[in-house]
């Protein structure tokens, strides 16, 4: 499976002629959506969909049952649901948005595992109850801290990690925070930069 990630927590996913992206925010590459044959998306913030560029798209877009996305014709899926997105098996997982500060309002939030390998947790750090080959890691949030993001990955025990969930944090926090992250997850833990491929 080639996963491609673009900026913030967008990740293109091709397999055997089949093109899956996951959350494609406003701040993704339009490139992200080129030839995809179904969108994921783990919750209703703007930075994980673009409404505007989905309702066009003409493909299937999944979403957590529940979630506040106007003018988007979705599939709404939820937690423990399995289905075929792409002709890839995808399972949801989660369910909510991690706490954010103060109380604020949280909204579904799923997790999705794609072919039993791959796992893009949105906005949380719920972990599955299977093992995990390539985990995308958040690595800044209102919701999040450095050491909640080690120690997911280290309960998670990927074979690899790559980070996202990165677009709020300045050239300086991302070496701070990648270089925390490769040193404290036991040598797993890899930073793509928007467009690069693994």
């Amino acid at each position: 499976m080639r996963l491609t990630k673009y900026t913030h927590a967008c990740v293109r996913l091709e397999h055997e002629g089949s093109v899956l992206v996951v959350d494609p925010g406003v701040w993704s590459e339009p490139a992200a959506l080129r030839g995809a044959d179904a969108v994921l998306v783990t919750h209703e913030h703007i930075d994980h969909v673009d409404v505007l560029r989905l309702a066009g798209l003409g493909v299937p877009v999944y979403a957590p049952a529940g979630a506040d996305i106007p003018d988007l014709d979705v599939h709404p899926v939820a937690p423990g649901e399995e289905f075929t997105a792409a002709g890839l098996r995808v399972r949801a997982l989660g369910g909510r948005h991690a706490t954010i500060y103060g109380g604020q309002p949280d909204c579904p939030n799923l997790g999705y595992l794609v072919e039993g390998r791959v796992y893009h947790p949105g906005d949380s750090v719920y972990r599955p109850d299977v093992p995990v080959q390539t985990l995308l890691v958040p690595v800044q949030g209102s919701w999040l801290k450095t050491a909640e993001a080690i120690d997911f990955v280290r309960a998670v025990a990927p074979e690899r990690a790559y980070g996202i969930h990165d677009a709020q944090v300045n050239d300086r926090g991302l070496r701070s925070v990648h270089g925390w992250l490769a040193e404290e997850s036991g040598g797993c833990y890899r930073w793509l930069t928007p467009g690069e491929t693994a």
